[in-house]
C-alpha cells in the first residue's frame, strides 16, 4: 500500500527529479570541467563523480532567478544559491555512501536496479522507499544502466533536448541551456513556476534548503550504519536506505506541502 497523498507524491517526485537529473547526466568519462557543448555536460558530470567531486554537480544546474528582492534584502538568486549549496552537500554524501557500499560489497548488484531507474519518473505508482533504496545502494550501477539510454539533441537556439530511451527525460523537466559559463542542465522555469509547489517566497526557499539538509542528515545516519558493518548484504543495505532516507523525503514533503497549503488557503480550517 502506498502511504503517500497527492501533495507528498508530487514533492517526492520533485526532489527525486532534482537528484536523478544530475545522476542521469553522469555517465561518461573526462577530466575537463568546462562545458563548451551540450554533450560536454555529460562528460563533465561523469568526471566529477569519477574524481570524487560529486558535490560540484549542482554547478552544472541553471535555475534562472527572477529579479526579486525579499523583505529581508535577500534576492531570489541568493536563495537559489543556498538551495544549490545544500544539494551539493547531499550529493557529496551520496558519493561517500556509494563508495563505501562498493567497497563492502564489490561483487553484489541489485536485480531490481533497472526497474528503480525507470520508476524514478513515475514514483506515484510505486513505493518511494523502494526507489530510494535501489538508487542509493548502488549509484554507480545506475550510471552504467543509463549510459546508452541518454541522447542530447542540440536545437540550435541555445537549448538542447535531453532524451531518455527516445523520450523527453523526466517528463520534459530537464534540458540543456547555453549560458555565459558554458552549457548547463536547465530547468524549464516557465513550467515549474506555474506549479503550486515551486517556492515563491524567501521563507519557502529556506524551507527547501532545510529539507535538503534533513535528507542529507538522514543519509549521513545511513552512512554511519554502513561503516559500522551492520549490513551483511547489499540488498539489506538497500532496504535500510530506502526506509531511513525515503521516509525522510516523505516527512519533509508533508511539512512543505502543509506549509504551501496554509499559505495558498489561509482561510481554510
Amino acid at each position: 500500500m502506498n502511504p503517500h497523498s497527492a501533495p507528498e507524491q508530487l514533492l517526492a517526485r520533485g526532489l527525486g527529479t532534482a537528484v536523478a537529473s544530475l545522476l542521469l547526466l553522469a555517465g561518461c568519462g573526462g577530466s575537463d570541467y568546462d562545458t563548451p557543448t551540450p554533450e560536454s555536460v555529460l562528460v563533465v558530470a561523469g568526471s566529477m563523480v569519477e574524481n570524487g567531486d560529486a558535490h560540484r554537480l549542482p554547478s552544472l544546474i541553471e535555475i534562472a532567478p527572477r529579479d526579486i528582492e525579499f523583505e529581508d534584502g535577500v534576492t531570489e538568486a541568493s536563495a537559489i544559491a543556498e538551495v544549490k549549496a545544500k544539494l551539493a552537500e547531499l550529493l557529496g554524501r551520496l558519493w561517500l555512501v556509494g563508495e563505501e557500499l562498493q567497497r563492502q560489497f564489490p561483487e553484489e548488484t541489485l536485480g531490481t536496479l533497472d526497474e528503480a531507474v525507470d520508476l524514478v519518473g513515475d514514483v506515484t505508482d510505486e513505493d518511494w522507499t523502494d526507489v530510494v533504496g535501489g538508487l542509493l545502494a548502488d549509484p554507480f550501477a545506475f550510471l552504467e544502466v543509463q549510459e546508452d539510454r541518454v541522447e542530447i539533441l542540440d536545437l540550435g537556439d541555445g537549448t538542447a533536448a535531453v532524451l531518455w530511451d527516445d523520450e523527453p527525460a523526466l517528463g520534459g523537466f530537464v534540458a540543456m541551456l547555453e549560458t555565459d559559463d558554458g552549457w548547463k542542465v536547465g530547468i524549464p522555469i516557465e513550467l515549474v513556476q506555474e506549479s503550486d509547489y515551486w517556492p515563491q517566497t524567501r521563507w519557502e526557499w529556506s524551507v527547501v534548503a532545510s529539507m535538503l539538509l534533513g535528507i542529507e542528515n538522514s543519509l549521513g545516519d545511513f552512512e554511519q550504519e554502513v561503516r559500522s558493518g551492520r549490513f551483511k548484504s547489499l540488498s539489506m543495505a538497500a532496504e535500510r536506505a530506502g526506509r531511513i532516507v525515503g521516509e525522510s523525503v516523505v516527512v519533509q514533503g508533508v511539512i512543505y506541502a502543509m506549509m504551501k497549503r496554509d499559505v495558498d488557503d489561509p482561510g481554510d480550517e
